[in-house]
């Protein structure tokens, strides 16, 4: 499934339907002292990045099953938002527009 954050999909296509992926995901205790001593100290926080990129990764996924789901050919104009829903979790959004080729 082609999936882009532009309009422009290299092909004409009819538009279908808002299709959104939502992840929530949160590490676990170990992880999360050793980011806040990081916090303390300064520096890249490589336990909450690779959160962020699993959350992103799976939001992507239920995004595309939506659209699949809908006999989607791509998915176009995507866009993220993130959001704390607890301390040392996130929920990641994705949302785009599904589009079946003319």
């Amino acid at each position: 499934m082609l999936v882009v954050n532009t309009e422009n999909a290299g092909r004409e296509y009819t538009p279908i339907y808002m299709v959104t992926g939502a992840y929530i995901m949160s590490k676990n205790a170990l992880k999360d002292i050793g980011s806040e001593f990081r916090n303390i100290i300064g520096g890249k926080m490589n336990a909450y990045t690779q959160m962020l990129n699993e959350a992103k990764n799976g939001a992507v996924e239920e995004m595309i099953r939506e659209a699949e789901r809908l006999d989607a050919d791509a998915i176009v104009n995507v866009r993220f938002s993130s959001s704390s829903i607890v301390q040392g979790g996130a929920e990641i959004l994705a949302c785009g527009t599904a589009v079946k080729f003319n």
